[in-house]
């Protein structure tokens, strides 16, 4: 099983045009969806639609329309109740893939439902693989909550992995190794960010991508899955290093590509699979979502896996290994 936290959750309303966004211009919308969003929940859903249990932690009101939509959706959730309303978040869609997002900044939680997150994401860790800690942090939120929900969760007995940005994530690897995740999933800003590598470095070169990653792990995180939009991803191990090449692909909205490449990463690892293999699930999971409309989650029906190209890399600290490319064999 796999359990999901979203501290910061969301209905995703997403607005579809048949041509470019024209400021300052009436548009009329082509298509309209609203999905149960924030980062965790998309993941409890791409791994629910995929026939696996998950668990979506999240703070929200009995009677409010993400519950209603997870039930929907038929995916099982542990709600800590609080007063306010799940915020809505706006995402207009061009033709050419192009996204723009408008996100509210989401409810005030009291230390109270904090605490109360943190207990209910334990109780459901217990005999669950992994605990998946995704996205932002709500107004008032310490920026360092993230690193005490890790420390909360060692001794459970399930792997912790962290997708999140700016100071929460900063905060999270500066509380050092007691609160390393074993998986960290940057984009390539925030992997940037962290390692201070040049951004225009980490776009352009992927082994740049893994050499920063490779600090990272150095520094105590298990395994790095970094996303580097349409050029691809790498994941950095203790073990090595890879490279994936997306496959071809329409791109459509990119909302929600992060989450279902953690997803797809995870999945992977539910079933057993090998470092190049949970990449490759990885890259067909966030290509996937990349061609479908709004933050919808793909299933394994929409992925091409056999189409991602995987490169191991040189890794860093090792130059005496050798490369090989292509699929592994």
């Amino acid at each position: 099983m796999i359990v999901t936290l979203t501290a910061n959750p969301s209905v995703d309303r997403t607005i579809e045009l048949d041509g470019p966004l024209e400021r300052g211009e009436v548009q009329r919308a082509t298509r309209i969806t609203n999905d149960p969003g924030g980062k965790g929940v998309n993941v409890a859903r791409a791994i629910t639609a995929a026939g696996k249990l998950a668990v979506a932690v999240l703070p929200t009101r009995p009677d409010d329309p993400i519950v209603l939509a997870l039930r929907d959706a038929n995916v099982p959730y542990r709600a800590v109740p609080v007063a306010d309303a799940v915020r809505v978040n706006i995402t207009i869609a061009e033709p050419d893939g192009t996204t723009t997002k408008i996100n509210e900044p989401g409810q005030v939680l009291s230390p109270d439902a904090l605490d109360a997150l943190i207990n209910e994401l334990s109780r459901e860790a217990v005999g669950a693989r992994w605990a998946a800690l995704s996205g932002s942090l709500p107004p008032s939120v310490p920026v360092d909550w993230y690193a005490t929900v890790v420390r909360s969760l060692r001794g459970r007995g399930c792997s912790v992995a962290v997708d999140t940005s700016g100071e929460p994530l900063s905060a999270l690897i500066a509380a050092g190794r007691a609160s390393a995740p074993d998986l960290l999933k940057p984009n390539a800003e925030e992997l940037a960010e962290l390692t201070g590598a040049d951004l225009a470095e980490i776009d352009n070169d992927h082994l740049a991508a893994a050499a920063a990653a490779r600090t990272l792990v150095d520094g105590g995180v298990g395994a790095v899955l970094a996303t580097l939009g349409a050029r691809g991803a790498v994941l950095v191990t203790a073990d090595g290093s890879w490279f994936a090449a997306p496959p071809p692909i329409v791109p459509r909205s990119t909302v929600g590509a992060g989450d279902a490449s953690l997803s797809g990463y995870l999945l992977a690892d539910l079933d057993g699979a090998g470092p190049e293999d949970r990449l490759r699930r990885a890259m067909a999971y966030g290509a996937a979502a990349t061609s479908l409309p709004g933050s919808t989650m793909p299933t394994p029906a929409d992925t091409m896996p056999d189409a991602v190209q995987i490169e191991r890399l040189d890794p860093p600290d090792r130059p005496d290994l050798p490369r090989t490319t292509g699929p592994p064999g």
